[in-house]
């Protein structure tokens, strides 16, 4: 089968959030059961860009109205990544660093959209079928039914993956003379709540819809940012597919960005080696617990809960436990958390930003890892640090609840009903007390270590899918 993933993001090219994870490691296990793997995502200004060998496979012109872009096909020469990786590089609009955050983002993922469709409906023959994800690529379903330059697609199943549904991609119609000409009596398609909304266009017109953890499924029913009763009303064509992690990536017995490699065999030693590293960092004393957040600095993943949070923890705990903050997002909520280094000198830190290597070392070397999130799909966090040996303390949502049951249920994490301070608080707290009994913390660092995370059973599950799909065509 040759299947196409069509995706903003992809690691190691280009990430921002989980999406990058999910696309850099699903078509690689597809490609390891035996499928034709093709990724295709922007040529943005990136150091995987300028460091790889890329050849050029095709070139056009992409129509945006009266715009005229010019754009290329490149492809990785070394399939380094486990699949046929390609590039559509669009000078004008992705030759800069960050993949999201500008004025003409609509333009610019409307413009990837259709040059991907050229390109593809250029090739000697049609892919079996093409997994979009996300609202950047939402309006390709659309384009390959009712655009008429496509029609070589009509036959061509389609799926859209939803890693975030509060993302939509909405717009004016007094930009619909961007998408390449269609019979305008299907314009309705197009529409919700009074604009173009690329993800619902996305979710009514592909063949199949997937989230990214069966809960998260069943919140979308109810919570969508307006786009509910759409997904109700689809719901005879959707699944819940829980994420895996790319074990080969993240493998602490491999992993070269620890200090130290551990296994379940000796993760004591391991893990207190690295946090010993990390301590040293950051100026924490690694003979109390550390408990770490690794993330976007946004509400939706709680961050904004943080800053009392953490304060409040460290004065009920005073001197007795850590607090590492890896992330970025809104600067108020960034400030915030640096503000607290003044009163919390020694047992507490942040690093603003994001980087890769640093949050390896966190998983390694932290003991509490804290997801306090309203809204997590699915989350990769809380994998990684089970698989690390680091105990998440999660809020039961999504695919949180999916992935993490309390120790008090003989489970592997630490879990709370409510995105409030009060419940991270209580939870830091009863952390705090777990640590102190050595034997039962073992215990559940092994339960977590033990758990199956990868892609292998996620993997088949979207062949089956596809399957599906394509014997319905």
């Amino acid at each position: 089968m040759e299947i196409f993933h069509i995706s903003a993001e992809c690691y190691p090219v280009a990430k921002v959030g989980g999406l990058a994870d999910v696309v850099g490691a699903l078509p690689k296990y597809q490609s390891k059961a035996g499928h034709e793997l093709r990724v295709v995502m922007p040529c943005y200004e990136t150091k995987f860009r300028n460091e790889n060998d890329f050849e050029c496979v095709h070139w056009g012109t992409v129509k945006l109205g009266s715009f005229n872009f010019p754009f290329s096909v490149l492809k990785e020469t070394t399939d380094k990544l486990g699949f046929e990786l390609y590039l559509i590089e669009i000078p004008e609009l992705f030759d800069r660093k960050d993949v999201y955050g500008y004025e003409d983002d609509i333009e610019r993922f409307v413009a990837f959209q259709i040059a991907t469709l050229d390109w593809i409906i250029g090739r000697a023959s049609m892919p079996d079928v093409i997994n979009c994800h996300d609202h950047h690529t939402g309006l390709i379903p659309f384009m390959m039914q009712y655009c008429h330059k496509y029609h070589k697609l009509l036959s061509t199943p389609s799926m859209i993956t939803i890693h975030n549904g509060l993302y939509q991609g909405q717009f004016n119609f007094d930009k619909l003379h961007y998408l390449p000409e269609f019979d305008l009596t299907h314009v309705k398609i197009l529409e919700w709540s009074h604009c173009i909304n690329s993800l619902a266009v996305g979710v009514k017109c592909a063949s199949a819809v997937t989230t990214v953890s069966p809960s998260y499924l069943d919140e979308i029913n109810q919570s969508a940012n307006g786009l509910e009763s759409l997904f109700n009303l689809v719901r005879y064509k959707s699944k819940g597919i829980l994420n895996g992690i790319d074990t080969q990536v993240w493998d602490p017995a491999k992993d070269k960005m620890l200090e130290k490699n551990y296994s379940i065999q000796n993760f004591e030693k391991g893990k207190q080696e690295n946090k010993e590293i990390l301590c040293g960092l950051f100026n924490l004393d690694p003979t109390k617990p550390l408990f770490s957040f690794i993330g976007r600095l946004w509400d939706e993943k709680g961050g904004d809960l943080l800053p009392q949070a953490s304060a409040l923890a460290l004065s009920e705990n005073y001197k007795n436990i850590n607090i590492l903050i890896l992330g970025s997002g809104n600067v108020n909520i960034e400030n915030q958390l640096n503000s607290l280094l003044v009163d919390y000198k020694g047992n507490y830190n942040t690093f603003i930003g994001y980087n890769e290597e640093l949050a390896h070392l966190i998983y390694a070397g932290a003991d509490f890892l804290l997801m306090p999130s309203r809204v997590e799909p699915c989350g990769l966090n809380q994998m990684y640090s089970l698989r690390y040996g680091t105990i998440p303390i999660v809020r039961r949502t999504g695919g949180l609840q999916d992935t993490v049951v309390d120790f008090g249920d003989d489970g592997n994490g630490i879990c709370h009903n409510q995105a409030s301070v009060g419940d991270i608080c209580y939870s830091i707290q009863r952390a705090v007390n777990l640590y102190k009994d050595k034997e039962h913390l073992n215990k559940i660092i092994k339960l977590g270590m033990s758990i199956d995370h990868s892609w292998e059973k996620a993997s088949q599950e979207y062949i089956d899918m596809y399957n599906l799909i394509l014997n319905k065509i």
